[in-house]
């Protein structure tokens, strides 16, 4: 009689195990994506092109090609100087934003007592610009520092400079305690960088005779390159999504508006992405740059 032969289990190994449950954990957010980001986006790109009319009917929609981003770009001088308006500001925060909290990341990691109190207070801004509550402190001012730049010194010295120059200077004086409440998300994944920096690199460069300053430009700087990117585009990120920016309310008021309508605010929101867009490039380029050298 013959033996029978042996039931070959059929099954799968750790690794593909391991890339099934990653996939499952990518998948749900992939779906999110898909439903509730990728198909509004296609669906302003198609509003873009389109006079829409919204009745009691429905809504209807008259292909007219490019003219909402024709008129945008060329019959519209108030977009066109918010957008320039929000590249300079943009450009202007996000190198002060990851100057501070580089600074208090350093401050942090040291061995402080209350450490964990420190950051939540760090952090506490960051729940507050992302709820109503920002809204009532810049209506009121609490945001800005405004007598700053209205001393007759300052005055003196902006109305000196060219236009271009002014501005940018202006606001970074009135706006300084705006921008640096930016800095909670920024401040912790410095720290979590600087946590990763291997301590027995300082031990060695602190028994080659290596100062703090030293220390600082040939150890923690280069270390942290990779996290500096990362912050420079989550904060570009976090200014151009802030709920008082000038330019989403424009956009947004224009939705409304009389002879503008759903059409022309998404045009404009698709040249806003353009622009933010362009400027994360630029910032990328720049930091890649100088993290090869």
């Amino acid at each position: 009689m013959n033996a029978p032969k042996p039931v070959r289990r059929i099954g799968i190994g750790h690794r593909s195990r391991e890339a099934l449950y990653g996939y499952a954990f990518v998948a749900i957010w992939m779906i999110g994506f898909a439903l509730f980001t990728l198909l509004p986006l296609v669906q302003t790109l198609r509003y873009s092109v389109n006079q829409v009319t919204v009745s009691a009917t429905g809504i209807t929609l008259e292909y007219v090609r490019w003219q909402n981003y024709t008129r945008a770009i060329f019959t519209d001088p108030a977009f066109l100087e918010l957008l320039l308006e929000y590249a300079v500001q943009t450009l202007i925060s996000v190198p002060i934003i990851m100057i501070f909290s580089l600074i208090i990341a350093l401050f942090l990691n040291l061995k402080l007592k209350f450490k964990g109190i420190f950051r939540t207070i760090f952090f506490l801004p960051v729940v507050i610009i992302s709820g109503p509550v920002i809204q009532e402190l810049v209506a009121q001012g609490a945001t800005s520092a405004p007598g700053v730049a209205m001393t007759d010194t300052v005055t003196e010295f902006l109305a000196g400079l060219p236009v271009y120059l002014a501005n940018p200077i202006q606001y970074l004086l009135t706006s300084f305690i705006l921008i640096l409440w930016f800095s909670g998300v920024q401040i912790l994944i410095y720290l979590a960088g600087l946590q990763k920096i291997d301590q027995s690199i300082y031990e060695a460069a602190a028994i080659d005779g290596a100062s703090a300053w030293e220390t600082f430009w040939k150890i923690t700087l280069p270390g942290l390159a990779t996290t500096t990117i990362v912050v420079a585009i989550y904060t570009v990120i976090a200014l151009s999504h802030f709920s008082e920016n000038k330019v989403i309310q424009y956009i947004y008021l224009q939705t409304y508006a009389v002879g503008s309508g759903i059409g022309y605010a998404s045009a404009m929101s698709f040249l806003y992405f353009f622009v933010l867009i362009l400027i994360l490039a630029l910032v990328f380029f720049i930091l890649s740059y100088r993290a090869r050298k």
